[in-house]
């Protein structure tokens, strides 16, 4: 990615009671044959953590491990099966609409796609008033002065207030939906892979604009994202997930520098090293994912883990502190030392042949 400045520029956070506080957070989406029901697809399996205002919370992990269903939930835009979400001290899980239209105003989602996300048939005028006209809200001025201000915030020209989503690019449309997002002044914005499909160069552009707005509205985030080298870019803590469950939590610097899972340490292990034109000390994973229709048992992580021992089918392990490190980590024999170590085999076990390829 263009280089957005550096990540050690960040702003940082400063302790408060937490804006979002999710515990036990599940997600499972029945599987019928017929009219019977044959099972259900455990999406999200039992999530735990906090976002407090202004911090920005990066949620990571391949394809399919329930990144966009967590992020969905967060907004209400699907029921939860089991877990509760607290937003601003309340109780939200089971929030009815009409008791979920006034918190629109402080929790607003940015979609992936800025292609499927805007309506073709409406004006960027429309589409970006269509939140204020929805609550009943007349700001100052009137709305198509403060869709016109909201356009400017974002680096657009205010008059293409009347013209048609197909007239932009890719990039120019994500900002039209960032700017209906903060139409409201929201507190707290689930991105769902906001720059995944832009182009490079555009991506951090997008990226410097929300942290901006972030910085300037003291905005709360949860960045939903696949790209490791974009979320260390943007977060302050980075949580990471794996067939439907947190695997590891924790600040930035310690997830980058010191990651303790073994997943966490092969994500890292593939973004490319520029001083070597490629990944350095990468670790290939072998095996698909497991289904979440019938997960493993005891970790999730063991059938493609080169540290897998008995233990790790049999008991499941529980997101905590681990061998003095500062983050979360759910397993029972956590890597240590820097990322660029490589990965550790099991005490007295020898690691299982085709299971993790390391080319250095």
């Amino acid at each position: 990615m263009s280089s957005p400045s550096t990540a050690t520029q960040t702003p940082p956070v400063s302790p408060a009671e937490p804006l979002l506080r999710v515990r036990g957070l599940a997600k499972h989406f029945p599987v019928r044959a017929g009219f019977r029901s044959s099972g259900a697809v455990r999406a999200v399996d039992g999530l735990d953590f906090d976002v407090r205002p202004g911090e920005t919370l990066g949620l990571v992990g391949e394809s399919g491990c329930g990144k966009t269903t967590t992020g969905r939930m967060l907004v209400r835009l699907l029921q939860p099966t089991a877990g509760t979400i607290e937003f601003a001290g309340r109780d939200i899980t089971h929030a009815r609409r009409g008791a979920l239209r006034p918190l629109r105003q402080d929790l607003q989602i940015i979609f992936q796609d800025p292609y499927a996300s805007l309506n073709p048939r409406h004006t960027v005028g429309r589409i970006v008033a269509m939140p204020l006209q929805v609550n009943g809200i007349t700001p100052p001025g009137g709305v198509k002065k403060r869709v016109q201000e909201l356009l400017e915030l974002v680096g657009l020209n205010p008059e293409h207030y009347n013209r048609y989503p197909h007239e932009f690019s890719g990039g120019q449309r994500q900002r039209i939906g960032i700017a209906r997002a903060l139409a409201l002044r929201p507190k707290l914005i689930v991105a769902d892979e906001p720059v995944s499909a832009l182009d490079v160069s555009i991506q951090a552009q997008v990226i410097n604009l929300l942290r901006d707005l972030q910085r300037d509205l003291d905005l709360a985030f949860v960045f939903i994202a696949h790209d490791l080298a974009v979320v260390r870019h943007f977060c302050h803590r980075v949580a990471v997930m794996y067939l439907g469950k947190i695997v590891e939590i924790g600040d930035r610097d310690d997830i980058y520098q010191r990651p303790q899972h073994p997943y966490t340490r092969a994500l890292l292990s593939a973004i490319p090293d520029v001083t070597t034109l490629g990944p350095a000390g990468r670790i290939r994973l072998t095996g698909d994912v497991p289904t979440p229709l019938n997960p493993p048992s005891g970790c999730r992580f063991r059938t493609r883990c080169w540290k897998a021992q008995d233990r790790c089918a049999t008991e499941e392990p529980a997101l905590t502190t681990r061998d003095g490190g500062r983050q979360l980590t759910a397993c029972h024999y956590p890597e240590q030392g820097p990322v660029g170590a490589g990965p550790e085999p099991g005490p007295d076990a020898p690691v299982p042949s085709g299971t993790v390829e390391v080319s250095q």
